[in-house]
């Protein structure tokens, strides 16, 4: 499998979702907050299975930039500090075509810990994920 390029990133900040086109002819909207909580960083995705921090308090995250990395990336750079995450092309498609999936999953996750969506802002991120 090849792995797809975008053809075109833009942000839309007022509506807080990030457009990506890819050369297939694909094209996702992806929420802010959906892309903060599912970060392929260390700090989120942890260092193995069953290490991931759920994050909280996310649902008005804002990206202030989208920086280059290579040819293979971006650095998405959220208000609350959030910049180690590096969203190769792949991982930006897969997060695009299973989006509803993905969403569902985090929002189950919430559900099973009693902790209500959206989740209050302010709280830093902690729990465990459940997987």
């Amino acid at each position: 499998m090849s792995i797809r390029h975008p053809t075109e990133i833009r942000m839309k900040t007022q509506s807080r979702l990030l457009e990506i086109v890819f050369d297939d002819g694909k094209r996702f909207e992806l929420p802010f907050e959906y892309l903060r909580v599912h970060s392929p960083s260390a700090e989120v995705r942890g260092h193995g299975p069953g290490q991931e921090t759920l994050q909280l308090g996310k649902h008005e995250v804002v990206i202030k930039a989208v920086e280059p990395v290579g040819r293979y990336a971006v650095k998405l750079v959220f208000d609350d500090g959030h910049d180690t995450g590096l969203y190769g092309w792949d991982y930006l498609y897969e997060l695009g075509e299973t989006q509803q999936e993905k969403w569902q999953q985090y929002l189950a996750r919430l559900e099973k810990l009693g902790i209500a969506y959206p989740t209050p802002v302010g709280t830093k991120s902690g729990r465990p994920g459940t997987g």
